[in-house]
């Protein structure tokens, strides 16, 4: 294993691996840190170069708020300062609707896309649905008690996965921030992400967890609508899909980017994992 670079030009990123490899870009979800993404990290960066951030609201950025224009401004100052001007986006969930979006207004600084968990689009009556849950958490995580509850709800979580202590702990000592999943909404409802996604000419690799029912229902049309897409599934696990099954999720990102993103030819590859 490389030797995580803590101390970068940018607050709040973890960066390991060569400095000249293909860098990989990992944006968390809402709540967690870019320490989700310490099996990634921790496994790819002996050929490539993996950097995760946290975003707006989260981790060393936690005196901030969430807000969309900020965390697209924050990803651009990693893939421009640190990874060379372009990478591969690798998001989940929150991230991966921030990767769509950064893919799409940037396109030639992302090499591959891949989104998961992020295949809801926010539009029609999934609007309704993501104003809903957010007010609903908003209101919520105003109390003290139940923030702490969920904070103690998702320790519990990570510590059932199956992760070496030393990741889990890596983890949980990062912090986890429920009123940020509140705060993503009003700048998610409404967003066609979809339309987004169709902009961005590079391949794209759209992954769920095949139990992460609400995403999977929209994994079909959102592959369909990017221009190079692949789809695939990871059988046995839910929304958080990287810490589920951290190997299976791993893989499937290595072989997106040396067969996919590295390939020479235009031959298929099927993606399935």
């Amino acid at each position: 294993m490389n030797q995580v670079e803590r101390e970068t030009e940018i607050e709040g990123v973890d960066v390991a691996g060569p400095a000249d490899a293909q860098p990989i870009v990992f944006v968390h979800g809402a709540m967690f840190t870019g320490k989700m993404w310490a099996p990634q990290r921790d496994a790819l960066s002996e050929e490539f170069r993996v950097i995760a951030p946290d975003l707006p609201g989260h981790g060393a950025r936690s005196d901030e708020t969430f807000r969309l224009e900020p965390a697209l401004d924050l990803l651009d100052e990693v893939i421009d300062t640190l990874a060379g001007g372009h990478a591969i986006l690798v998001g989940l969930s929150l991230g991966g609707y921030v990767s769509t979006e950064y893919a799409s207004r940037h396109p030639e600084k992302v090499d591959g896309l891949v989104v998961t968990g992020s295949s809801a689009n926010p539009v029609g009556r999934m609007k309704l649905v993501t104003r809903a849950v957010g007010g609903v958490s908003r209101l919520a995580t105003r109390s003290d008690r139940v923030e702490q509850r969920v904070r103690n709800a998702g320790e519990k979580w990570v510590r059932e996965r199956d992760l070496s202590p030393e990741i889990k702990e890596e983890i949980i000592d990062a912090g986890i921030y429920p009123r940020q999943f509140g705060e993503a909404g009003p700048d998610l409802e409404g967003k066609d992400f979809r339309a987004a996604l169709a902009t961005y000419p590079g391949p794209t690799l759209v992954l769920n967890g095949s139990r992460d029912l609400v995403m999977q229902r929209g994994a079909e049309d959102h592959a369909s609508a990017a221009n190079d897409s692949y789809l695939a599934s990871i059988d046995g696990v839910g929304h958080i899909a990287n810490l589920h099954r951290p190997e299976t999720f791993t893989d499937a990102i290595r072989r997106f980017s040396t067969e996919i993103v590295g390939a020479s030819d235009d031959e298929s590859t099927d993606m399935t994992a």
